[in-house]
């Protein structure tokens, strides 16, 4: 597994997104097509036989998020265009506000539509897949962000997101920013992203006492909870900004635009999340990526390989040991912090000489915390 996963980081970085949402030509062949990017294969296809073998149900939010649920999807489109598949995505139905019925549905629509591999993104899909997977056995589910739930034919798949956390944290300080942000999806019950926050925080910190320093941050879930952006979060932002906020990590699918548009306004910078999005925003100084697309091609290997065994009914865990997190040294804006830096901090952290809690509060609970060179302004 290993020696697929030193792929992940590096594949990464080539795998930026575009600003446009790719190609929009349908094919209708299942026949391998030459790309230089995920972008450049069509979110929607027409199979040959009208069967789709490799789908994906998407999180809540938007598709082409440019973050969670695009950066998963480009591992399914990777991999079956690679290797002649026909592929499929499915959103359940009621937006923000689908339930596991809605979830399920959409799943068994993927199993009606000839699915025999799905990829479901986000944790809220539990319900409703331990429901189809154990009306389907003969069918392979690949949980992202996800863990085990009892069934053989579930692949858990989650990343150490406050070690991604903790290296933005980190650098942001290093390179000189005292007054930052962080903004969540989820309404603060969103592992993944309490883990980034998290790590976001404990990195701010350890630089800040290297420093001899003290760092404020702003720190809210509010107007988060369907990673959706918002007038109200932009409104939220902007004040931030109007009040000294220098830089804030955007965690949460699509309140990514209301950040960058916040940001745009008053002269602020952004930490996007997930993959790199500087290409989205000149705003955007870093990010704290994860191996989404990798991580997917590289299970759905598995699935044609014959060796599903070896991650279904079990929860895997990406980090940097993997090189499955990390910050794109190749597009980030910083000239203070220094690749050299960064590649010893990444590596310190492969070898376990850095401590990063794991344990990570939900909600409102990290107000109860105390750092000793982080402020934390919980709103």
């Amino acid at each position: 597994m290993k020696k697929f996963l030193a792929l992940l980081l590096a594949a990464m970085m080539v795998m930026a997104f575009a600003a446009s949402c790719g190609n929009s030509t349908t094919p209708s062949t299942n026949q391998p097509q030459k790309v230089s990017s995920a972008d450049d294969i069509p979110d929607e296809m027409t199979s040959s036989d009208n069967k789709y073998e490799i789908a994906f149900v998407t999180d809540v939010g938007q598709l082409k998020d440019k973050s969670f649920n695009q950066g998963t999807y480009d591992g399914v489109k990777l991999y079956a265009n690679a290797n002649g598949k026909s592929y499929k995505y499915y959103q359940p139905a009621n937006g923000d506000q689908a339930t596991d019925d809605d979830r399920y549905d959409a799943m068994k629509a993927a199993v009606d539509n000839g699915a025999t591999t799905v990829v479901c993104a986000g944790f809220m899909q539990e319900g409703a897949l331990s429901r189809i997977a154990a009306e389907y056995p003969d069918v392979n589910f690949i949980f992202i962000d996800g863990y085990p739930i009892g069934l053989d034919n579930v692949a858990g798949i989650a990343f150490q997101e406050e070690q991604a956390g903790y290296l933005a944290g980190y650098a942001v300080v290093k390179e000189g920013y005292e007054n930052l942000g962080f903004s969540g999806g989820g309404g603060g019950t969103n592992p993944a992203c309490c883990r980034y926050g998290y790590g976001f925080v404990q990195g701010a910190n350890d630089a800040a006492k290297e420093m001899g320093k003290t760092v404020n941050i702003n720190y809210t879930w509010q107007y988060g909870a369907t990673f959706s952006a918002s007038p109200e979060l932009q409104a939220m932002m902007s004040g931030w900004y109007e009040n000294g906020t220098e830089i804030v990590f955007a965690c949460g699918g699509s309140i990514f635009q209301s950040i960058v548009a916040a940001a745009a306004e008053n002269d602020g910078k952004v930490i996007g999340v997930d993959v790199d999005q500087s290409f989205d925003s000149a705003t955007v100084v870093t990010s704290a990526m994860k191996g989404l697309a990798s991580s997917v091609e590289w299970a759905t290997a598995k699935v044609y390989a014959g060796q599903f065994s070896d991650i279904g009914g079990k929860g895997t865990s990406l980090g940097a040991a993997d090189n499955a997190v990390g910050l794109p040294t190749a597009t980030w804006s910083m000239t203070n912090f220094t690749v050299e830096q960064y590649e010893t901090l990444f590596n310190d952290i492969v070898a376990g000489k850095v401590a990063i809690d794991a344990n990570a509060p939900t909600a409102g609970n990290i107000a109860n915390m105390t750092f000793s060179n982080v402020v934390v302004s919980y709103r």
